[in-house]
């Protein structure tokens, strides 16, 4: 358990406002800093074969310009890529008619670090409606990322069986569930959340990624 929770307090989590190209948008963002080099971060974020054992299986034009589609339903179109320091790609939910939450996009930016490591930072930034963000607030995609990061971080350890579905269903993975509720709930009151509705959220979040197993 206390090296799931270790990788947990890793991680500087933020909330805050930004623009997409179809309005106004609320950003998530993870900063943290990885024990690899930054060329194999970089492979590990890019990579097919291993983005499946992190992430999820992934599928498409894999170049600036081409789309791309997770087994999972999401999806969407590579808009930016400059190895080994940045990958940007819009990031959609369903049918692309019907694309959910409407506009969404993710940014991962890496830089070197002291020694061989390497300086991590992913920004979701996503327009939001009913019912995401007024029940949910941040952890709605935010714990989502912390377990997709903490079997990246397995990964780069060199644990090749790394998966952030198998974590999420074990006893440690439900604790770490309802820590990064907790830590993403410190994140909305510091942006200016109201603690009523921060707590609501933080267990609406916890139930949504942890449901009572009985």
């Amino acid at each position: 358990m206390k090296d799931v929770l270790d990788e947990l307090a890793a991680a500087r989590r933020t909330m805050g406002r930004g623009s997409l190209p179809a309005g106004d948008a609320y950003t998530i963002e993870v900063r943290r800093q990885y024990e690899a080099s930054i060329d194999e971060v970089w492979d590990a974020v890019t990579n097919p074969e291993r983005l499946r054992r992190w992430l999820r299986p992934v599928t498409g034009d894999l170049r600036l310009g081409g789309r791309y589609e997770f087994d999972g339903g999401e999806h969407g179109e590579i808009l930016g890529c400059e190895p080994p320091r940045r990958l940007k790609v819009s990031w959609l939910y369903g049918p692309e008619a019907d694309a959910w939450p409407g506009t969404s996009e993710v940014e991962v930016r890496l830089a070197p670090g002291p020694g061989d490591a390497t300086e991590f930072e992913l920004v979701h930034a996503a327009i939001v409606t009913e019912p995401l963000f007024p029940t949910y607030g941040p952890g709605s995609g935010g714990v989502g990322w912390d377990l997709a990061l903490l079997a990246l971080a397995r990964l780069l350890t060199g644990d090749e069986t790394a998966d952030h579905h198998a974590v999420q269903e074990s006893p440690e993975g439900r604790e770490f569930i309802r820590r990064s509720a907790a830590a993403w709930g410190e994140a909305h009151r510091a942006a200016g959340g109201e603690p009523e509705h921060v707590a609501a959220a933080v267990e609406a979040t916890t139930k949504f990624y942890a449901p009572d197993p009985s």
